[in-house]
């Protein structure tokens, strides 16, 4: 153990030199497949090469941080620095639906998903206000494992693993469902065998460092996906004459889209050719300015600050300190994707419209874009379509129909820029996916690991038995993600709308409360958690299958309106109704709110 730990201390000591080196080489081996692009290497071929580069690194990187230590397994030994557990936690947050979806439905949707971008910023705001720091000072491994000590029992331990389960495995399944998406366009195989190749890649990173493999992984997939995700941005504006830094100057590209599309017009609806019109509309779209955006912002910002995934990646720090200063770090390296999804839309869609640009397609021969290159190759997979509905031979604004969530992916292609860069991009959504499914499953797992089998079933479980335990629930529940995935029951943005919208109507009072009111006691937290959760499923249920009419306009994406409110009432009333917490559990939150001192927890329990 000693030598291991001897180990992880060099490492620490020496990150900048090994994430500057890692950088160098990733842009090197960019360069060096541009090379063999100019050579005449085949479009499939540097895709292939992308994927099994990055990969490879992430898995070499998963091997080399293995760790028999509880400690290390749960919480990476509580020794990440603060700036690179902010990139952890963004390569965390950075999802599939951030880098593969948010700028589709920017470029569809327009101004309602700002309530994302909003909310999910925001989010953070409350993290570091009210919880990330005050739960690393309490010392404890996973979320449940606060709720557990911090209102004692089982029941309420129970509870949030429940809560957790579900909010996570949602996410999760928009994760791999993005991870298959990839590698099947870039490998050309079917849908269903790419996700469960990404699972593959996923389980490689984090079935055997647990989170000290994923934290160091989650940091490689940073610098991938946002390279890969402001290069594009860079090369179109350079192009379009908006400079190498387009996000204070594309607001003249906004005003000339406007013209353009008024300068269009339309053609005949497009409902008129069924099956195809559905390609531009994303699932579960959010609808509505106003009140709608404001309770869709709502949500997601109580979701970020209760998502087990998010908030345990704080307890890797080394202090209290720490912790709030990596909620800074982590907020900062989210900005910098949210502040281009605009920007990547706006670009994009300008390539397709302006004909002073040789990529434009809408005003032009319909025969002449029915056989470009980028066009048969998404229309072969059912990600794009055009239409001629009126018979003129020239491709209106709304015979145009391409999905969302290809909308990041295909933008290389698009703006008629080297394939490399479509490389880069498809290994920038890959490790987007992935290292948001590795901090998923991780929590899911080790939730059920030390919260359920060790605190509940079997106390006694020695360390061996525990992580072996992890392990095995980390491929059951991979798997099972993988089969829902296949499904294709929702959209990505929905599918983690609802994540957000469980997790905030079942964990947001009981975790805030439990921190800053003393009176809240175990029979209040149980009924919170219950009731919340109880109360937004249920809406979400009835509104999304049409069994009722919405409330005040809430739709089935911000149910978190609904379980929130409820949430809170039932803690309050429940809580004061009931006797108060033990003079030592009330001593133990004021202690909690105290930056300075020991963890409340010892380091092993």
């Amino acid at each position: 153990m000693a030598v291991e730990q001897a180990k992880s201390g060099r490492f620490i000591d020496n990150l900048g030199k090994v994430y500057a080196l890692y950088t160098l080489g990733f842009l090197a081996f960019f360069a060096f497949m541009a090379i063999l692009e100019r050579m005449g290497m085949g479009a499939q071929a540097i895709g292939i090469g992308f994927l099994i580069f990055t990969i490879s690194i992430y898995a070499i990187i998963g091997w080399l941080s293995r760790t028999a230590e509880v400690d290390a397994y749960y919480v990476a030994g509580r020794e990440v620095p603060a700036l690179y557990n902010g990139m952890a936690t963004a390569a965390d947050w950075m999802s599939g639906a951030s880098f593969v979806a948010l700028a589709g439905g920017v470029y569809f949707g327009g101004y309602p998903y700002l309530g994302f971008i909003v909310g999910w910023t925001g989010g953070y705001v409350l993290v570091n206000s009210l919880l990330a720091p005050y739960l690393r000072k309490f010392g404890c491994y996973t979320v449940p494992d606060f709720i557990g000590t911090r209102y004692g029992g089982n029941t309420a331990r129970l509870c949030a693993v429940v809560v957790l389960v579900v909010a996570s495995f949602t996410y999760v399944t928009a994760q791999i469902n993005a991870t298959g998406t990839i590698a099947a366009q870039t490998l050309g195989i079917p849908f269903e065998l790419g996700v469960w190749l990404g699972l593959a890649g996923i389980f490689i990173c984090s079935m055997l460092g647990g989170m000290r493999g994923v934290t160091w992984t989650q940091v490689a997939q940073y610098i991938v996906l946002i390279i890969a995700y402001l290069v594009p941005i860079i090369w179109m504006s350079n192009k379009q004459g908006f400079g190498i830094v387009p996000h204070f100057s594309y607001g003249d590209a906004v005003g000339r889209i406007a013209e353009l599309e008024a300068m269009y017009g339309l053609a005949p609806a497009a409902e008129a050719i069924p099956g195809v019109s559905v390609l531009t509309t994303p699932q579960n779209a959010p609808t509505g300015q106003g009140w709608a955006m404001v309770s869709l912002a709502i949500c997601m910002m109580a979701g970020t600050a209760s998502l087990p995934h998010i908030l345990m990646r704080y307890f890797t720090t080394p202090s209290v300190r720490s912790a709030r200063r990596s909620v800074g770090w982590s907020l900062t390296f989210i900005f910098l994707l949210y502040f281009s999804a605009p920007a990547l839309a706006t670009l994009t869609k300008l390539q397709l419209l302006d004909p002073n640009l040789a990529t434009s397609i809408i005003g032009k021969s319909f025969e002449d874009v029915a056989n470009l290159e980028w066009i048969k190759h998404w229309s072969s997979v059912g990600m794009l379509a055009v239409a001629d509905q009126n018979g003129d031979g020239i491709l209106q604004l709304n015979e145009f129909f391409m999905r969302p969530d290809i909308v990041v992916l295909a933008t290389p292609e698009i703006a008629g820029l080297p394939y490399v860069i479509s490389g880069l991009v498809a290994a920038g959504g890959l490790a987007a996916a992935m290292s948001t499914a590795d901090g998923l499953l991780l929590a899911i797992a080790n939730a059920l690991s030390h919260d359920l089998y060790y605190k509940i079933i079997d106390p006694k479980a020695d360390t061996a038995r525990r992580l072996i335990v992890a392990r095995i629930l980390l491929i059951f529940i991979g798997a099972a993600g993988a089969v829902v995935a296949s499904l294709k029951l929702t959209g990505i943005l929905g599918a983690v709308a609802w994540a957000f919208d469980f997790a905030c109507s079942g964990l947001f009072f009981p975790l805030v409360l439990g921190v800053w009111w003393k009176r809240a006691n175990t029979a209040g937290a149980i009924a919170g958690m219950i009731g919340g959760f109880v109360a937004g499923s249920w809406y979400l249920y009835m509104v999304y299958n049409g069994l009722m009419e919405p409330w005040w306009g809430i739709d089935h994406i911000r149910f978190g309106i609904i379980g929130m409110p409820v949430s809170l009432v039932c803690m309050v009333v429940v809580s004061l109704l009931t006797p108060a917490p033990s003079k030592e559990i009330q001593d133990m939150v004021d202690e909690v709110r105290i930056p300075s001192g020991k963890p409340i927890l010892a380091s092993h329990h």
